[in-house]
């Protein structure tokens, strides 16, 4: 699918057969065009967290998730977090690959960048995971698959059930599958003359 036709064709769809799989040829292939996304000095901090276990997806479901059928019907669930401290852990590792002078400039610029700034760590790993969500999902459509981004679940609850580390943060879930029934229509797109504006407000 081309890519303006995934943009445009994406939706969050509720209803997904449940009795379809993801191969795992399929599964890579969706996780790797997703760390492609673009991360703050490639610190690259997100983790997906793939929730396989039928019962533990039916548990968030029903005790912690609004009762949100995707959540057990979907192919696939992840959920996304990432790690608010990963400029802390080996950051050569993020530019290892670039040159020599380059690699030395960014990694000693890391540490004063996130230094005390826990509001900034939490920041740059919340749009981390935003970015490489959307990936996803475009990466989905493409592939002819729907999914459906949720943010209405219990999230100190699903941390502690995946025993979330205290240095990550959590982010949405998102479904993946053979959606079975249509979105309903678009409700309505802001103007861009609303959303637009030149050289600040």
């Amino acid at each position: 699918m081309e890519t303006f036709e995934a943009i445009y064709a994406r939706r969050a769809i509720k209803q997904f057969d449940s009795q379809h799989k993801l191969s795992s040829e399929e599964e890579n292939k969706l996780l790797s065009a997703a760390i492609q996304a673009p991360t703050s000095f490639n610190i690259q901090h997100w983790r997906f967290v793939i929730l396989r276990d039928p019962e533990l997806r039916l548990k968030i479901r029903k005790e912690f998730g609004n009762d949100q059928s995707q959540m057990t019907d979907a192919s696939l669930l992840i959920l996304m977090t990432a790690d608010a401290k990963a400029w802390q852990k080996s950051p050569e590792r993020y530019w290892k690959n670039a040159p020599k002078d380059v690699a030395e400039l960014l990694v000693n610029w890391m540490g004063p960048f996130h230094e005390g700034r826990e509001w900034l760590q939490r920041d740059e790993a919340q749009r981390s995971i935003g970015m490489a969500m959307q990936t996803l999902m475009l990466s989905a459509k493409a592939m002819g698959y729907d999914s459906c981004p949720m943010i209405g679940f219990d999230i100190e609850k699903v941390a502690e059930l995946i025993h979330l580390p205290e240095d990550h943060v959590m982010g949405p879930m998102v479904a993946i599958g053979k959606g079975v029934k249509e979105a309903w229509p678009k409700p309505g797109q802001l103007s861009l003359s609303e959303v637009v504006l030149e050289n600040g407000f």
